[in-house]
This record gives structure tokens, C-alpha cells and sequence, in this order.
């Protein structure tokens, strides 16, 4: 009988799934009007998590911020949302897409005061096939916001640009272009120095100054000046507020070690259209040595084999010595003297990268790495500062190993760590209705 009911329970797991989830939406939704702070919800092919973070960073200036972050789909969105409380003054939403149909259900339940949308790429091409398809998709978040709000769009991107129409609220607009109403004039780094960025807008210019690593932050930097400019902070206390922001995890993030190498870890993603990005950046940096560890790619279309051939040729033209690691580490088409001279070395996972790397490490070299995250490379730069026992080459989590902060047990002992995490985290959600039951008797 036991048998039968957990084969039932299994066969109709999906099916309460997607009724759970079509309750949760559904009270979202009902008690979004509710809620009195100021909703903002990012959303684009790149940029978001970053954006997301340093914007709520920044907004923390002026009050109590409720942050969505990294985990964007409906489920963790709504349930933000309702968690929302009434001294919040800012919940700062991430929301992504994997497939047609996606956006609606979320901007019916954030329906936000502010909206950005910082690019648009083939992201999910399995899904959406081309840009166009993407930013009809992220378009349904402008036609959501708010008529009294705004929305933010990236002058620099025409597909984003296109949105402009379909907004019901006032537009504003930011990057590059002359016409921007919150223009970059200049971006520059030298690492290990800050990124510096100006920025012209109707109130002046600034020179806005950040920890990021990586021009290509520029957009990131000038989203959350455009914003919190918007919602009347002052020039000052922004600028001050992205001077002391963080960068995160996964994303182009320093790590370094005693006596070794300095770490670029930008392990998050690894879309085809913005691959060079941290290579270029690498490149441009000052080291005794310059390696790169590339893994694997994600968001393409076309042949595979063409693509990790002309991400070869992108490090090797920046890099003293490039690794491929992971299933697709045969297909780097490297010459034959590159290959005789150890400028393209193979390895099958993240522990042997890591123990090449430790056996020929020199104090100071400049190693990116540089992959999707199912590789975890992120943990070739944590073996260096800590003991990594956990190394499987496919653990299917799909957050970072520094959230996940498993990584100094083995994999096989995870899931009964998780177990014990989950009964000790009901205990502490019991514990204080008992309170309130004594309280009551």
C-alpha cells in the first residue's frame, strides 16, 4: 500500500506544482495593490543581477529595500512580492524568462512603478530563436508598469529602444548615445584600480567611480545613477553608495590568493554574444602572467564547434596560456605549435584545472575563469584560499558554490546536510507559533 501511494504522490507531483504555484500568483497578485512601497523590476538578456543588486544598494539610502535576486522565476517573484511588508520603501525585483509566455504572468504580479530593461540577446535560443522574439517577450514588462511610473531603457540597444512605444508610463533613457537622457561620456579602468565612469544628465555631469572589474559595468553603474537620480537622491550620496557597492559573486568578481595567482571569477553565465567581454578585460590588465580557463558556453545558435573556436582565438589573443575544460574542451581546433608549446592545455573537470594551476602558479598572474555554471569553476579560485572537498564534476545545483557553501564537505554528504537545514529551519518557523499558542493559553 506504501508503495502505491508514493507512486501516485511521485505521478502527481507536477500536477500540484503547477496548481501551488497557480495559488501563490494568484494571491501575488491579489496583494500587489496593497502594497505602498515603490516596486522596480529589472529585467534583459545580461545585467540584471548586477543591476538588481547595486540599485537596491544604492536605494538603501533611502530606506528599507526588499530584494529579489538571482532566482527570478514566477515562484521566488511572487513570493517576494507577498513578503513585501508595509515599511518597505523599495522592493528591487530581478525577473528572467526562459521561455514565450513568461513575462506576462510576472508583470501581472509585480505590476511595477519603475521598470528597466538593460539588453536584449538570444537568450534561451531553444526558446525564442531571435532577438526580436526576446524583446517582445520583455517587452510585456513595460507594458505593465505603472502610468504614473517610469521605465529606463538602454539607448545603446534598438531592440530595447523599440519598447519605448509599447510604454504607457514616462521614458527614460540611458548609455552611450548623444540623445541619452543620462549619457555616458567616458568609461576607463586600470586594474587594479576602480572603474570610472561619466555621465551627463540634465542636472550636470559626475564621475562615478565602482569596484567592478570590467568596462562593461559602465551599464550597470549608470542604471542605478538613472534611477535613484530619478526618485530625488542627490548626486553625492549615489555616487558614494556605488563607490562602496560590492560586486558579486560569479560576476567578474576578485579573488585572490597568498603567494598566487589573482582570480577573475565570472562563472554566473556564459552567453555567446558577450563571451570577449572578460577576456578583453583580461587583456587589458597588467600581470606577470595571463592565463584563462574556459568552459562551458550557453545562449547560441549555429554549430557549437565554430563558437568554441572563435572564443580559442579570443583568448589566446589576450592570454599567455588558455585551458578548455569540461566536454567541450577538444574543440579549441588549436595549431600544432600552440598545442607543442602548452599554450592550449585540455583537462576534463575543475580539479584538475586546480591542481595544473597550483603546480604552476606564479605570484600575482592574472587567471580568469570563465564558464556556465554547471562546471563550478569558481572552486579552482576557492581551493586556493580554503580546503575544497566537494568536487564532482555534475552536482545539479544551480547556484554558485559560494552560495551553495557545500563545498568544503564532500558531494556525497550534501544531501544530508540539506536534510538536517530543512528540519532545522521548520523548527525555528515552529517554535514561535508554539509561542504564540502559550502566550494565548
Amino acid at each position: 500500500m506504501f508503495a502505491i501511494l508514493k507512486r501516485m504522490r511521485t505521478r502527481t507531483r507536477p500536477a500540484r506544482r503547477r496548481f501551488g504555484l497557480a495559488v501563490l500568483r494568484a494571491r501575488a497578485v491579489r496583494a500587489r495593490p496593497r502594497k505602498n512601497g515603490c516596486f522596480i523590476a529589472i529585467t534583459g538578456s545580461s545585467a540584471k543581477s548586477t543591476t538588481t543588486a547595486l540599485l537596491a544598494h544604492v536605494l538603501r539610502r533611502q530606506g528599507k529595500v526588499r530584494t529579489q535576486l538571482f532566482r527570478n522565476s514566477l515562484l521566488n517573484v511572487a513570493k517576494a512580492v507577498l513578503a513585501t511588508r508595509s515599511d518597505d520603501a523599495y522592493a528591487v525585483l530581478e525577473l528572467g524568462v526562459a521561455r514565450r509566455g513568461d513575462m506576462g504572468p510576472l508583470s501581472d504580479v509585480t505590476r511595477p512603478d519603475i521598470s528597466i530593461v538593460t539588453l536584449v540577446g538570444i537568450e534561451h535560443y531553444s526558446s525564442f530563436r531571435s532577438r526580436e522574439a526576446v524583446a517582445l517577450e520583455k517587452g510585456r514588462l513595460v507594458e505593465a508598469t505603472r502610468p504614473d511610473g517610469f521605465v529606463l531603457l538602454n539607448a545603446d540597444d534598438a531592440q530595447v529602444m523599440g519598447m519605448a512605444e509599447r510604454s504607457p508610463a514616462r521614458v527614460v533613457t540611458f548609455g552611450r548615445e548623444k540623445d541619452a537622457d543620462y549619457r555616458v561620456t567616458h568609461v576607463e579602468q586600470h586594474f587594479p584600480g576602480m572603474l570610472t565612469v561619466d555621465v551627463a544628465w540634465r542636472g550636470g555631469t559626475r564621475r562615478l567611480k565602482a569596484k567592478f572589474v570590467g568596462e562593461h559595468f559602465w551599464l550597470s553603474v549608470v542604471a542605478a545613477f538613472a534611477v535613484a537620480t530619478e526618485r530625488g537622491m542627490s548626486a553625492e550620496a549615489i555616487e558614494e553608495a556605488i563607490a562602496d557597492f560590492e560586486p558579486l559573486h560569479g560576476r567578474c568578481a576578485v579573488m585572490t590568493s597568498e603567494g598566487g595567482p589573482v582570480f577573475v571569477v565570472d562563472t554566473a553565465k556564459a552567453p555567446w554574444e558577450t563571451i570577449e567581454l572578460p577576456m578583453r578585460t583580461v587583456g587589458s590588465m597588467d600581470a606577470p602572467r595571463k592565463r584563462i580557463v574556459f568552459g562551458q558556453m550557453s545562449d547560441y545558435a549555429g554549430n557549437p564547434n565554430s563558437k568554441y573556436r572563435a572564443a580559442y582565438a579570443a583568448a589566446r589573443a589576450v592570454a599567455d596560456q588558455v585551458i578548455f575544460v569540461g566536454d567541450n574542451a577538444h574543440k579549441h581546433r588549436a595549431s600544432e605549435d600552440d598545442v607543442s608549446q602548452g599554450r592550449i592545455i585540455e583537462a576534463v573537470n575543475a580539479r584538475e584545472v586546480y591542481e595544473h594551476l597550483r603546480a604552476t602558479a606564479v605570484e600575482g598572474e592574472v587567471v580568469l575563469l570563465k564558464s556556465s555554471q554547471n562546471l563550478h569553476l569558481e572552486r579552482v579560485a576557492l581551493a586556493f584560499q580554503t580546503e575544497v572537498r566537494c568536487w564532482a564534476e555534475r552536482c545539479g545545483i544551480e547556484q554558485g558554490c559560494i552560495r551553495c557553501g557545500l563545498y568544503a564537505h564532500p558531494y556525497e554528504e550534501h544531501r544530508a546536510i540539506l536534510k538536517k537545514r530543512e528540519r532545522a529551519r521548520r523548527f525555528r518557523r515552529l517554535v514561535p507559533c508554539m509561542a504564540d499558542r502559550d502566550a494565548d493559553d
